[in-house]
């Protein structure tokens, strides 16, 4: 029996002594200890189990391993697999998205077909996380959030299509409250002290750049609008931790996809109110458009366990 499914409360020891030859996590031990066998039937408790037990544990953080929910076996999800299972759904998303760039409607004459055109992308994204079901969006909250940070997107994008008209701070509150469904999406832990200081210092010497060419009430609202954006990338590098190999696919997906939104939102910002950005509109929808997808995807890893579980 592999360790995995012994490992909460009621193991036996002959439970314990199987794992010693059983697979850990998808890799066979080439050299089974027949001695640590014993000792697990007559002493489970063993400082030598014990350490094997810890040794296994490790493995589980394996950037290409990972845990399903508790009681369950742990999944490998590899690149492949995520490429499989993923990327049909994600078609319509990258169809929007060459049809946004294609017909690059004009900035100047903005009007409800510019914003659906624009917008597109979000909903496929929407439909993207609902393919999922609505199971999976019931049983994952953070799911929930991201999903709802959606369409709180695409309600900014649509007020900035009039951002000339005085629609700006509109899309600015919109984007506003995506970064805290974000943020809350991406949880408390771990905190990562030394991630959330560089995103601070990075947070100060943005607002610092802006600060000259603002204006009220924008100096506020930037203010405010930048300490969420970079609470959101802060809580989404978190999850990141590359020393102690604690990261999946999807934690590398929600961090680059806030470091993406950031570039974003800075070019919006410096071309608004500093000087005019180079090819500002590229970079602006190529980047945000990246990470609404990359984002997206990593709400999406629960349900991939589920599909290597099927396969298996």
């Amino acid at each position: 029996m592999p360790l995995y499914h012994w490992s909460g409360v009621g193991a036996t020891a002959n439970e314990i002594s199987d794992s010693v030859f059983a697979h850990d996590y998808g890799t066979l031990d080439p050299a089974p200890d027949v001695s640590l066998a014993k000792k697990t039937k007559t002493n489970p408790c063993a400082p030598e189990v014990v350490q094997h037990l810890r040794r296994t544990e490790r493995k589980s953080a394996d950037p290409v391993l990972r845990r399903g929910p508790a009681g369950t076996e742990p999944e490998m999800v590899s690149p492949v697999t995520v490429v499989k299972s993923e990327g049909p759904k994600l078609v319509p998303f990258f169809k929007a998205t060459c049809v946004y760039f294609v017909l690059w409607l004009p900035t100047s004459s903005p009007s409800w077909f510019s914003a659906l055109i624009k917008c597109l992308p979000i909903f496929c994204l929407w439909v993207f996380l609902l393919a999922h079901g609505i199971g999976f969006l019931g049983a994952h909250s953070s799911a929930r959030k991201i999903l709802a940070g959606l369409i709180f997107s695409a309600l900014g994008d649509a007020f900035l299509i009039w951002q000339e008209q005085g629609y700006f701070s509109h899309g600015l509150l919109m984007f506003a409250i995506t970064h805290i469904l974000y943020s809350s999406a991406f949880g408390m832990k771990p905190l990562n002290l030394p991630a959330g200081l560089v995103i601070t210092v990075a947070s100060g010497l943005c607002y610092a750049l802006l600060y000259p060419y603002l204006s009220a009430p924008f100096t506020y609202l930037v203010a405010v609008y930048i300490a969420l954006i970079g609470f959101m990338g802060w809580r989404a590098i978190a999850g990141v931790q590359l020393a102690n190999d604690l990261w999946t696919w999807t934690k590398l997906s929600a961090c680059l996809g806030a470091m993406l939104f950031m570039v974003s939102d800075l070019t919006i910002a410096v071309n608004k109110f500093c000087f005019p950005v180079p090819h500002s509109r590229v970079i602006i929808m190529a980047t945000y458009y990246a990470a609404q997808m990359l984002i997206a995807l990593s709400a999406v890893e629960c349900q991939d366990a589920d599909v290597s579980r099927k396969r298996a």
